[in-house]
């Protein structure tokens, strides 16, 4: 298989989609294995080994869930002819299989052979399928992150993108920036050199690799703090632009970036045409916001 080919047989695995629901676990168990063969380990993995790696990528990474299935991927991928097991007679991927079963048969998977040598001997090849999974599937602010979980190094410029990702609006930045009249909609951070804006970003609300649309009532004018603590999490807002903080936060500077917000009004933006949708903030607070509201 050619290098494009490759790439492309990764982007378009087949992932649960519903009305924007997340389901990020393909993407986070490739990213694991990715690390893996960096790493110079091209053998199989144990479920037992990939089990609790994943729980914690899609407790820090995926939308709150009371079940997380680490199960679900580690047998599903195979459907995509990514990945094969150590006991293939054991599975029929058109079934769903507990974790127990996985850990109690010793079960254990890894890219195809031919993947994983294609994807050794060529690091750069390795790096754009990584950058390609993070960028289909994650924000910006939560690349870095995710890439340090899995211990993944793409700081080389990846090669170019086979595939085209739906096109952000350009403007979308200065729209939300100018409606929020270039303040950070929770703390006011406004600071300039001298024309130019520092740190301040337009984050979406929906995420625009949820189908999000780069549109004034589906953005926020956040500082780079508060926009990465928005994407991971940490706080939401509801329908009256309150600002709601999880109740598992804690920790030095909690107080100072979050917990002295919580329940007050944010800077709401110069049109009430621009106020926030809530079919975008009812997604963000099912789809990101972690653990529970903590009480007004």
């Amino acid at each position: 298989m050619s290098n494009p080919d490759l790439l492309s047989h990764f982007q378009n695995i087949n992932t649960w989609k519903s009305k924007g629901t997340r389901a990020p676990h393909k993407p986070l168990l490739m990213l694991l294995a990715l690390g893996e063969i960096q790493r110079g380990n091209t053998g199989f993995i144990p479920y037992t080994s990939i089990e609790p790696r994943l729980k914690d990528l899609l407790l820090d990474f995926g939308p709150q869930r009371k079940t997380l299935y680490p199960n679900f991927p580690f047998t599903k991928l195979a459907n995509d002819n990514l990945w094969q097991f150590n006991k293939p007679e054991l599975l029929d991927t058109r079934q769903d299989y507990t974790s127990k079963f996985l850990r109690d048969h010793d079960l254990q998977g890894k890219f195809p052979d031919a993947v994983t040598q294609q994807l050794k001997q060529n690091p750069e090849l390795l790096k754009s399928v990584a950058e390609s999974i993070l960028e289909q599937n994650f924000p910006d602010t939560l690349h870095q992150d995710i890439l340090d979980a899995v211990g993944l190094d793409i700081t080389a410029e990846p090669a170019a993108k086979t595939k085209q990702s739906r096109k952000r609006d350009p403007l979308f930045r200065e729209s939300i920036l100018k409606a929020y009249e270039y303040k950070c909609a929770v703390c006011g951070f406004g600071v300039r050199l001298k024309h130019k804006i520092l740190a301040l970003e337009a984050a979406h609300i929906m995420w625009h690799q949820a189908g999000g649309p780069d549109v004034e009532v589906n953005g926020l004018a956040l500082c780079a703090t508060h926009h990465k603590l928005f994407d991971l999490g940490a706080f939401t807002i509801n329908h009256d632009l309150r600002m709601l903080v999880s109740d598992e936060v804690n920790g030095l500077g909690a107080n100072e970036w979050l917990l002295q917000h919580h329940g007050k009004s944010i800077q709401p933006p110069q049109k009430k045409a621009f106020y926030p949708d809530p079919e975008f903030t009812i997604w963000h607070v099912n789809e990101v916001f972690k653990g529970g509201y903590r009480d007004l």
